[in-house]
């Protein structure tokens, strides 16, 4: 039997770090230099073996992935010398590319590893303390993807396949009372439809062990319950039978399934019972319909996954929304320390011996000019807002992560950080700039005009046209149903009215930015935007709408220009 978790003292550890963050990170930077000064990068750069921050921002240039590439190439080509390591790298993490389609490949090794179970730990504490977990059962929708070989023999995959696979993980999760209701082979299956198809069938076999719903991002745990509406019966008719649909084809997922299906009408009537009454609610509140022992539903719900909240909280009923914790492909970097904060208003504190870390101030760099410089974490100001730099265990240094962050607070001295948004999606075609907030904005507040409407927004993407002379906004959007013709002109109006940006606004009113148009698509668009991208390599854990499609993304244009039912052009301006 596993040891009690002792969240009591996980906390502790995580407050005494919080106290002294600026002399935490010191060290920190210490310990990765020290274990790194004579690699290659930093050698370059004029190091020397120094390990003081000083000498590493004078010496050090900020840098973005392309300036990574050659090295992270001759690495995966094979090269074993102490390039941005000491140790050589066994792996490398392939990061989404959902935005301008390219996909960048990240180092990754035990230290971030590591990191991954201290966040993890630390996390599950303050949901523990908040909730209560006892022994129970977690329904997790994760999905294993196939690794690929490097040329110089290096795993390569996403980095939930990287943690999933990693032979600590399972003690991870047994640690902190979050074993899975679903066998390993339904993780690692073939096909991402027959996975889901068993983890929702695991679930139900399991319903009153279930206490925490989880998944990597809120998009996956909306399109996990969109799909049970679908296939409920058929869930029910395999737990009556205790057979496995034919609809789950990969021999390992069979096999496991069949060891866990044992013919029970008596389960089956009485989920068919609560999905019948749950039809007439528009299924509202079928987690705790379904799961009566349900504490949480667990995922990144902040910016791109933020407008997946609402339809969220739909199938959650009352049921606690809890907004994972923050991180990228390059590294953990803050842990959601208020688990009770709606998703909207979550921020994340950050853990100071994770990595090291710098902030850009943005308020500076907004009239353009020269960048500013970079100050440390201890040295962050309330409601200042920042862009990220990050120095990692595993080759990274000084590394603009490219995300827009706000200072909320401070747990004792270490920041609470509200995520605003990626910084590279952006909506601009000369002086206008707007940010994914800033789409999401006028998304909201066009949606609006669909409430007495009876159809819901499913999901939505944009591109800027500049194929044309005169460029412009092309907004496009997947409802549930067909709507009112007036009811869509006006929201094609509303969303150009909305993007507030003074450089959009008077280039809208000078006639320099053509008209905003408003696209619909059948529905099932975005659902094949995911296909394409999870048969480039990807994984539904790592899947995010792109919320601003890039012109070189040709496969998601095409996919988006296929299925276009009806077009509207702004007449606001």
């Amino acid at each position: 039997m596993a040891e009690k978790f002792d969240y009591e003292k996980v906390i502790k550890e995580f407050e005494e770090l919080t106290k002294n963050a600026g002399e935490v990170q010191e060290e920190t930077l210490r310990k990765i230099l020290a274990e790194n000064g004579e690699t290659e990068y930093l050698r370059n750069v004029g190091l020397n073996g120094r390990t003081d921050s000083n000498s590493f921002k004078q010496c050090v240039p900020l840098a973005t992935h392309k300036d990574f590439e050659p090295y992270i190439q001759r690495m995966m080509d094979g090269d074993t010398s102490p390039i941005l390591t000491s140790q050589p790298i066994p792996a490398f993490s392939l990061t989404s590319g959902t935005t301008q389609g390219n996909r960048k490949f990240i180092p990754f090794n035990d230290a971030l590893f590591d990191t991954t179970i201290q966040i993890y730990r630390t996390s599950f504490a303050y949901k523990t303390r908040e909730f209560g977990i006892k022994n129970g059962k977690a329904l997790t929708f994760l999905y294993i993807s196939k690794d690929f070989m490097t040329k110089g023999g290096l795993i390569g995959g996403t980095v939930s396949t990287h943690l999933l696979r990693h032979p600590k993980y399972k003690d991870l999760m047994k640690e902190i009372q979050s074993e899975s209701c679903s066998p390993v082979e339904v993780f690692s299956g073939s096909d991402f439809h027959e996975s889901l198809y068993c983890h929702l069938l695991c679930g139900l076999l399991h319903y009153n062990e279930v206490q925490t719903i989880s998944s990597t991002f809120g998009h996956s745990l909306v399109q996990a319950f969109q799909t049970f509406e679908q296939i409920w019966e058929d869930l029910c008719s395999d737990i009556r039978s205790g057979i496995l649909n034919n609809r789950v084809s990969d021999p390992s997922t069979r096999v496991a399934m069949s060891k866990l299906l044992n013919p029970n009408p008596e389960l089956a009537d009485m989920i068919y019972e609560k999905c019948s009454s749950l039809i007439s609610h528009k299924w509202y509140g079928l987690i705790p319909e379904i799961f009566p022992n349900v504490k949480y539903v667990h995922g990144i719900m902040t910016g791109s996954m933020e407008p997946y909240v609402k339809q969220l909280r739909k199938y959650a009923g009352l049921v606690r929304l809890v907004c994972g914790d923050y991180g990228a492909s390059e590294g953990w970097i803050a842990v959601n320390a208020n688990p009770r904060s709606p998703p909207e208003f979550a921020t994340f504190a950050v853990i100071p011996n994770i990595g090291y870390f710098e902030f850009i101030p943005l308020k500076e760099n907004r009239n353009g000019g020269t960048e500013p410089k970079p100050v440390g974490l201890a040295d962050v100001k309330l409601g200042e807002e920042y862009e990220i730099v990050v120095t990692n265990f595993a080759g990274l240094y000084r590394y603009k992560l490219g995300d827009s962050v706000k200072v909320m607070g401070f747990l004792n001295s270490t920041p609470n950080l509200k995520f605003l948004c990626r910084q590279n999606v952006m909506l601009s075609i000369n002086v206008d700039k707007n940010t994914e907030k800033d789409l999401q904005i006028a998304v909201e507040e066009a949606s609006k005009l669909l409430v007495g409407e009876k159809v819901e927004l499913i999901d939505f993407t944009s591109h800027v046209d500049v194929s044309k002379e005169l460029g412009n906004y092309v907004i496009y959007w997947e409802l549930s149903g067909e709507t009112d013709e007036n009811v869509l002109k006006e929201c094609c109006n509303c969303l150009d009215r909305s993007f507030a940006d003074p450089g959009y606004v008077s280039s809208r009113k000078l006639g320099t930015i053509g008209p905003l148009e408003l696209r619909m698509v059948n529905k099932g668009t975005f659902g094949k935007i995911m296909l394409h991208c999870l048969s480039m390599g990807n994984t539904p854990n790592q899947f995010k709408t792109p919320r601003c499609v890039g012109s070189i993304n040709k496969p998601l244009l095409l996919i988006l220009g296929d299925n276009i039912v009806k077009g509207y052009i702004s007449t606001a301006y």
